[in-house]
């Protein structure tokens, strides 16, 4: 039988780049049963080790004699990886164990060629000699000095992650202050904007933020939100100054009024500013109207299953993408809540799969487990510096999950309005369960579900039982 595979299956039959992708991939031979890398194929498409197909080509590497794909000097990628940092980090000249520990986890992710790539970048080039040369410490305060940068970031979290640094608490807040301090810093010279702005900042903003005691709250939304808040604050301020010559103290109903019925609605965004000086007790209380929206996105029942037959059969996309529009479009599960679903969320029992969405588990469609169950055999960034990580989609950062910002960008790439996407899925689900059931399987509040019950035109949306209070509502 070894004859006959080793005459059918020659080195040289796979060509290069199929060689290359097969040299780098492990698992077991079908014909000896060994755990070995598997460059061979049968006709069939079994896997083959190298000895098996017969494949003459060194795969051992020169330095460490593992079996590997041979990179320079036939080496292989972690000796690769491992000398190169060595070479750029001089952890023993002056020693320090942070930069050892730093070389041990790069070179030991399931993916080290990953990291030679990500090596090459010229930024990450640069940040790794200033950590070499000791001209850029492991602390927070030298890579608060750095330019800001993709880079710079990523290498902090890294190292955080790793516990090379200091955990300083959130990130988003962190950089929120940053930001804020930065913002106004560039308000200086005008402290008829920069007082009245800066109180609003910090004893309302900042203040909420740092209080915050829900280890689930989006604190990338609500900084976002915040510095939105504020930049328009800003801009009103500036208005009335260069517009009418006054400051916030002398604000009247009709500045307000002009103000709002010129621009564009983002302008409604000032109503908390506002209302907030009137509540703290600086200023008296002037009427400024909620943004309403215009229309309520939806997408029709037959939109709603092509896109879902759309992202199922959509092979070329990254497998972590469509498993997370599938959530959206047949859970109605808000994008933050699916970035920060982790492992410990999906319970795999002999019957069935479900995933912890609400108080009550959801149970995933049988058609779509073998496509579940293969993301959770591969999810995506999980084999460089992020392969420990719980995350059922795990970010590009290390220890972060990914984030509400980059998902949506993915999913709108694939043609999904969001939000009318959202609401279809709801929309259909209250046809099927009562609205109070719904919100325990899907984690809103009763409110919520009663309100698109209502849009669907159920029976009894509006029964009085359905409007129990929700003891831990997980999204309004």
């Amino acid at each position: 039988m070894v004859a006959k595979i080793r005459a059918r299956w020659p080195e040289g039959v796979i060509c290069g780049p199929c060689f290359t992708t097969a040299a780098r991939t492990y698992g077991l031979c079908a014909f000896c049963g060994a755990e070995r890398l598997v460059p061979g194929r049968t006709p069939t498409g079994d896997l083959l080790c190298r000895d098996c197909a017969g494949i003459t080509t060194n795969l051992e590497c020169d330095n460490c004699g593992r079996e590997a794909e041979r990179l320079r000097g036939g080496h292989c990628a972690r000796c690769v990886v491992t000398s190169d940092l060595e070479q750029l980090l001089s952890p023993h000249h002056p020693p320090d164990m942070r930069l050892k520990r730093l070389i041990v986890e790069l070179a030991a992710v399931p993916r080290p060629e990953s990291i030679i790539t990500w090596m090459r970048q010229p930024a990450t080039a640069a940040l790794l000699t200033l950590l070499g040369t000791r001209e850029l410490q492991l602390s927070h305060d030298a890579f608060d000095a750095m330019p800001p940068s993709k880079a710079v970031e990523h290498l902090r979290e890294m190292l955080v992650a790793h516990r090379m640094m200091l955990d300083r608490g959130d990130r988003y807040l962190a950089r929120f202050e940053q930001w804020l301090d930065q913002r106004l810093q560039t308000l200086h010279d005008t402290p008829a904007i920069a007082t009245p702005l800066e109180q609003f900042a910090r004893w309302h903003h900042l203040r909420r933020l740092r209080e915050n005691d829900d280890p689930t709250r989006n604190m990338d939304n609500a900084t976002r939100c915040a510095k939105q808040e504020i930049t328009e604050a800003g801009k009103f301020l500036t208005w009335l100054l260069t517009e009418h010559g006054t400051t916030i103290d002398d604000l009247t109903q009709g500045h307000l009024d002009t103000y709002l019925s010129e621009g564009t609605t983002t302008r409604t965004v000032i109503r908390n500013f506002i209302r907030w000086r009137a509540r703290a007790g600086i200023a008296p209380r002037f009427e400024v109207p909620y943004r309403v929206a215009r229309s309520t996105p939806l997408a029709s029942t037959r939109q709603h299953l092509d896109l879902i037959k759309q992202v199922v059969e959509a092979d070329h996309v990254i497998l972590s993408t469509r498993i997370a529009a599938l959530l959206l479009m047949l859970f109605g599960t808000p994008l933050d809540r699916i970035c920060r679903l982790t492992l410990d969320d999906v319970v795999t029992t002999p019957t069935r799969t479900t995933i912890a969405l609400g108080e009550v588990p959801a149970p995933i469609p049988p058609a779509l487990l073998p496509l579940f169950h293969q993301h959770l055999e591969q999810r995506a960034n999980n084999r460089t510096m992020n392969h420990s990580s719980a995350w059922l989609f795990p970010g590009y950062t290390a220890g972060q999950h990914i984030s509400e910002q980059s998902l949506m960008h993915r999913l709108r790439d694939l043609g999904i309005d969001i939000i009318a996407a959202r609401n279809a899925a709801l929309h259909d689900l209250t046809k099927e369960i009562d609205a109070a059931s719904l919100a325990d399987l899907l984690g809103y509040a009763t409110q919520v579900m009663n309100i698109h019950a209502a849009r669907a035109a159920v029976p009894m949306a509006t029964y009085p039982a359905i409007n129990r209070p929700n003891p831990r509502p997980r999204t309004s």
